[in-house]
């Protein structure tokens, strides 16, 4: 019997998509993730040691966990066992679990179960997971796309190292290109297959990062100018194929929270051209509108403040524009509130005014009752029972009257003091 009896079979199958028949099968044709696979590095020295250690393998789409994860069970004479998390679950987990069992009992072979995007399957289906690994009967290699430390519940996490894979660069996309159109076996070698550079260029920038994408648009090329009893791929063949550049961006996961956090501190930083940038990036990934908005209120309010309050009034005003407009002419006024913040003057004293006092509080134990020349005096009894706001002192009647506002025990303490006041390059102050 055969180590990957269905893989094999799908490898030599001329149907099988060219990224899926391209796949490599050790260490010498996988391209990239140098900083895990590369000689006596983590990721390889833990499948050449033979370990039974599981692990997560954390990055975008197209960048190798897959094959990562086939390679490592191929290494150490693993049967392989690969489900997604999409369309299994626990029954498919049992029926796993059993063959585990008998190919150790008739085979002493140990066993890999590869969760693809395991960070769709809930609690109860990660859990389900747990007892297998710890009594040794299958090592678990997940993938998934979206950040561990959020997605995996943390016992599954525990029991697991995480590595996590970068894009590939288009040095490694163009490579993998190349390959695919020299090999005769599995990839397009057979058919000759001439491509002009710039169609070249295309695809590669079209991939960002992702081998998968590549391959896909190479394949369609190669099916187009095959249809048309042609074998030389033009710039124009592509674009047709491409129409729309790919985003790298959902705006349902982590991606949705590193570019929020990119666009943020461009924006605190005065960087409008970087703001600019992930304001597009947010848009072109189909972002809501109103969440962009949300986030350049808060920066208005956190970073640029008291400096400049015309930011906050601005941000509010396009808030009311985008919810008119919508798409694509939001976007307009949009940009303009991204240059607005980003050349704004700089003052965070409110954030770190409330976030002190909050500090005080919640956190020292400073919380102390109103002293009683400040309470409410507008009820029965309040002054002439029990004395509050006997001793109060109305500005507007003497302003030169000193009085406390604060409990005696936090007497003369700062909140407001603006210790990180700037002004932005090119700022919007006269």
């Amino acid at each position: 019997m055969e180590l990957f009896p269905e893989f094999e079979k799908e490898m030599q199958s001329p149907v099988a998509p060219l990224a899926d028949r391209m796949r490599p099968e050790d260490w010498e044709k996988f391209a990239g993730q140098e900083h895990l696979v590369g000689e006596g590095l983590p990721l390889r020295e833990l499948v050449e040691s033979g370990s039974r250690l599981s692990f997560l393998l954390w990055g975008p789409p197209g960048t190798g966990k897959t094959t990562l994860a086939r390679i490592s069970a191929r290494l150490t004479e693993s049967e392989f066992y690969e489900i997604s998390a999409v369309n299994a679950g626990v029954a498919d987990i049992r029926k796993i679990i059993e063959g585990a069992r008998q190919a150790w009992k008739v085979k002493r072979r140990g066993a890999v179960l590869f969760i693809d995007e395991i960070h769709r399957f809930n609690k109860a289906q990660q859990d389900a997971v747990l007892p297998h690994i710890e009594n040794g009967t299958v090592r678990l290699i997940g993938s998934t796309t979206e950040n561990p430390s959020f997605e995996v519940i943390p016992a599954l996490r525990s029991r697991c190292q995480t590595f996590r894979l970068e894009p590939l660069g288009r040095g490694e996309i163009r490579d993998i290109l190349d390959r695919a159109l020299k090999d005769s076996e599995k990839g397009l070698g057979k058919s000759a297959l001439q491509i002009a550079a710039e169609a070249m260029n295309m695809i590669v920038s079209h991939a960002n990062g992702d081998a998968r994408r590549a391959l896909n648009v190479l394949e369609a090329a190669h099916d187009v100018v095959t249809n048309r009893n042609e074998n030389q791929v033009k710039l124009e063949i592509v674009e047709g194929i491409i129409q729309q550049a790919a985003t790298l961006y959902d705006k349902n996961g982590t991606e949705h929270y590193d570019h929020a956090s990119a666009f943020q501190k461009s924006l605190r930083g005065s960087d409008a051209d970087a703001a600019i940038y992930w304001l597009a990036k947010m848009i072109a990934g189909g972002e809501d509108p109103r969440f962009i908005v949300r986030r350049l209120l808060v920066t208005a309010a956190e970073d640029v403040g008291n400096a400049d309050p015309n930011a906050f009034l601005l941000v509010q005003a396009v808030a009311n524009a985008v919810e008119k407009l919508g798409f694509p002419e939001a976007r307009i006024p949009l940009a303009q509130a991204v240059i607005y913040i980003a050349r704004a003057p700089k003052d965070n004293s409110a954030i770190v005014a409330i976030d002190q006092a909050l500090d005080d509080i919640q956190k020292k134990g400073l919380s102390y009752p109103v002293p009683d020349h400040l309470k409410d005096t507008h009820y029965k009894d309040a002054k002439s029972k029990y004395g509050f706001g006997v001793d109060y002192k109305y500005p507007h009647d003497d302003p030169s009257a000193k009085q406390e506002y604060l409990p005696k025990p936090l007497k003369d303490r700062k909140y407001t003091t603006p210790t990180r006041r700037r002004r932005a390059a090119g700022g919007n102050e006269q």
